[in-house]
């Protein structure tokens, strides 16, 4: 595969099915965020040495990268003259967005009850994490800017909407397994 093919100098690119867009289209920043998203998702594996966790964490990525292709498929085009898809990949999908409120409950289970907003820091793991959740967030905005313009699945969504709540406990099941204290957010009293 050839790395560079010269069709984006001038500041257009392709979906997938061929519509040539601006690369500052909102479904390319939409699919753009959600690649920022994995890199960090990935920096974050790399940091921890639990290989349960990373398996998880890698399982994410892969369904960061579906839901990816799923953005960047114009929906125009979606189905090919023959009627058959054109993104012939397994799609995220209810199931996706169970599991992850499933892993969110498990992780509540072991950890203290919250008595407070959480400060992002403690630990670079725990930092790590908060910096993904926090372009997750960013990464859903764009998706709703998007959602308001044109076709997006609604479990595009969900998906990213759990995930950002799944990142955040991660982050305090880090802070746990590194034996670090949280820090709460105490606002001073006027």
């Amino acid at each position: 595969m050839k790395i560079y093919t010269k069709t984006g100098d001038k500041g257009l690119t392709s979906l997938f099915g061929g519509t040539r867009v601006s690369k500052h289209n909102l479904r390319i920043e939409s699919y753009g965020n959600i690649d920022e998203l994995n890199a960090q998702i990935g920096f974050l594996r790399d940091s921890i040495s639990q290989n349960e966790l990373k398996e998880v964490l890698l399982a994410i990525q892969n369904q960061l990268f579906t839901l990816g292709a799923m953005l960047a498929t114009d929906p125009d085009k979606q189905t090919l003259k023959n009627g058959k898809a054109r993104l012939n990949i397994p799609k995220i999908s209810k199931a996706d967005v169970l599991n992850l409120e499933h892993q969110i409950d498990m992780f509540n289970e072991t950890l203290p009850e919250m008595t407070h907003f959480i400060l992002p820091g403690g630990h670079p793991m725990v930092s790590i994490c908060h910096i993904a959740r926090t372009c997750c967030r960013k990464a859903e905005r764009r998706i709703v800017a998007l959602q308001e313009l044109s076709f997006v699945d609604e479990v595009i969504l969900e998906y990213i909407n759990r995930l950002s709540d799944y990142l955040f406990v991660f982050a305090r099941k880090l802070a746990a397994l590194n034996h670090v204290d949280e820090i709460l957010w105490m606002p001073e009293k006027q």
